[in-house]
């Protein structure tokens, strides 16, 4: 189970959801983390869904995402997320996320901090008992 001090992953009641808390400005130590964790993912299995929590965003460090783990494990993500949900992005990242919806075989949703509820139920998925 990841965590970091900006990212931690929130244990789930489906095995192919993976949802993460971010609360801070995100490092590119933390990126990779979640890289790693992800790239597990989809070496195990044909597709998985991910829920992001920004609470709040606080944004990333220059570079943050110039790591050679974390773009392949964007890159991955193309063919490998089923569904991708977003709560609490800011808004220049919810526009980016509405329009790659449009060019990208993944479903991708962004919700408001208050409609977290609504996010878990798009990924098929609940916080496991004690989360």
């Amino acid at each position: 189970m990841l965590t970091t001090p900006t990212i931690v992953q929130i244990p789930v009641q489906s095995a192919d959801v993976y949802a993460f808390r971010i609360r801070a400005e995100i490092t590119a130590e933390d990126l990779k983390a979640m890289a790693e964790t992800m790239n597990a993912a989809f070496d195990a299995k044909s597709s998985v869904s991910m829920l992001l929590i920004f609470d709040p965003y606080d944004g990333a460090e220059a570079g943050a995402g110039l790591d050679l783990q974390t773009l392949t494990s964007q890159f991955r993500s193309i063919a490998k997320v089923d569904k991708y949900a977003v709560v609490g992005a800011p808004s220049f990242a919810t526009t980016m996320i509405n329009v790659m919806d449009k060019i990208i075989p993944t479903d991708t949703r962004t919700f408001a901090a208050a409609d977290e509820p609504l996010a878990w139920e798009f990924v098929g998925t609940r916080p496991a008992a004690g989360a």
